[in-house]
């Protein structure tokens, strides 16, 4: 058995967040950017149910016999990938920009802090094995 192992799950998850995290809050300020950009439509990046479902699903994944098929989600977390969508602005006021700045500032807010948190577990996972690593000194 590889003693790294449990080890290693977890660093690729946190490794994993930070990145998703990192793509999350570029698109957060461009949207902020874009603010008075009239007809600018925010995008969205959703990552979470498809990070969850990486890590949840147990068992053997489904297979597909087909190209054509639709696959079920991913069986692995590096291949989350997330997705971008965006939300034109349906209210018929104004210059079509569905920017809200103060959504926006709430959300990077959001954002920040969940990777702060993931960075933060990271670094206890790193020192923990370097702990290991020095003979417990």
């Amino acid at each position: 058995m590889n003693a790294l192992r449990p080890f290693d799950t977890n660093i690729h998850l946190l490794s994993k967040v930070l990145d998703l995290r990192a793509e999350n809050q570029k698109i957060i300020g461009s949207n902020i950017a874009n603010a008075e950009t009239p007809g600018y439509a925010p995008a969205r990046f959703n990552f979470e149910q498809e990070l969850n479902q990486a890590i949840t699903r147990t068992g053997m994944p489904l297979a597909t016999s087909h190209p054509g098929h639709i696959a079920l989600g991913t069986t692995d977390i590096v291949a989350v990938t997330g997705t971008i969508t965006r939300e034109p602005d349906t209210t018929g006021i104004g210059d079509e920009n569905g920017v809200s700045v103060d959504d926006e500032m709430l959300a990077l807010s959001e954002n920040e802090l969940l990777y702060e948190t993931a960075a933060q577990l990271l670094k206890k996972k790193l020192s923990v094995m370097k702990f290991v690593i020095a003979g417990g000194e």
